[in-house]
């Protein structure tokens, strides 16, 4: 399995009025952790775009344990757990510093086309196993 942690310190601005991690930006972490963990095996999502192939989000899960507090430091551990011709999954783990587990998710990834039709991954990453 593929795994890759980064580290975001929350911003004034993706917080709520009690100051607050808004669920929303929790995905724009996630994408960030996917990106950063693709780049390490020596590859961008752009480097995919140009060629023709779109990883676009078909399904999200969030389960927030704990909440995440503007200026807290957070670590997102990203694993690819499953993989397929056309999908590609991650599991999620968010911590704030001390450990403390803020959330888990899972997404799964369809590879589409510039049409937006689904068609075969890279074989690089279907053997992310």
């Amino acid at each position: 399995m593929v795994t890759g942690e980064i580290q975001i310190r929350v911003r004034y601005a993706e917080t709520d009025r009690m100051g607050l991690l808004h669920h929303a930006n929790y995905l724009v972490y996630f994408e960030q952790a996917r990106t950063e963990l693709l780049r390490d095996t020596g590859v961008s999502y752009k480097d995919l775009e140009d060629k023709g192939f779109f990883l676009v989000v078909a399904k999200v899960e969030i389960k927030y344990r704990s909440p995440a507090h503007y200026d807290d430091v957070l670590t997102v551990r990203t694993t690819v757990v499953r993989t397929s011709p056309v999908r590609l999954e991650h599991q999620y783990q968010v911590f704030r510093e001390g450990g403390t587990l803020v959330c888990e998710a899972l997404t799964t990834l369809a590879c589409v086309d510039r049409a937006g039709k689904l068609q075969a991954m890279p074989d690089f990453l279907v053997q992310t196993k």
